[in-house]
C-alpha cells in the first residue's frame, strides 16, 4: 500500500462509517499507541507495510470501494443461494463497519 493508497482509504473508511477519520483515529485503528500520529504522518508519504499494512487491508473490506478479500469471501459458494448474496454481502460490509466503529470506540 502506497502513500496515496493510504490516505484514500482513510477518506474511504471514513465515509464508510459516516465520519471523518482523523490521524489519531487511524493510529487507533492500527493499534498504535495514543500519540502516534507521527506514524501516520510518516505512512502518508510512504505507506504502511507488514501487519499495519495487512489489518488496513482486511478493514478496508468496510468500503464498498474495496474487494471482499478471497478468504473472506464465503458468498459466492454453490451452497448460497445467487438471490441471497448481495444482501450477505451487504451484511458483512456493515459489520466491517461495526469493527471500524467499535475499534475507534475503544479506551486507549
Amino acid at each position: 500500500m502506497t502513500g496515496s493508497e493510504f490516505k484514500q482509504l482513510r477518506k474511504d473508511l471514513g465515509e464508510a462509517i459516516g465520519r471523518d477519520l482523523s490521524t489519531a483515529d487511524m493510529a487507533k485503528l492500527c493499534g498504535l499507541p495514543a500519540g502516534r500520529t507521527d506514524t501516520i504522518l510518516r505512512w502518508e508519504v510512504g505507506g504502511p507495510s507488514g501487519s499495519a499494512a495487512e489489518l488496513l487491508r482486511i478493514l478496508a473490506m468496510a468500503s464498498d470501494r474495496y474487494p471482499i478479500l478471497e478468504n473472506f469471501n464465503v458468498f459466492d459458494r454453490w451452497d448460497v443461494p445467487e438471490q441471497e448474496r448481495p444482501a450477505r454481502r451487504a451484511q458483512f460490509r456493515e459489520s466491517m463497519r461495526d469493527e471500524v466503529r467499535r475499534r475507534l470506540d475503544q479506551q486507549a
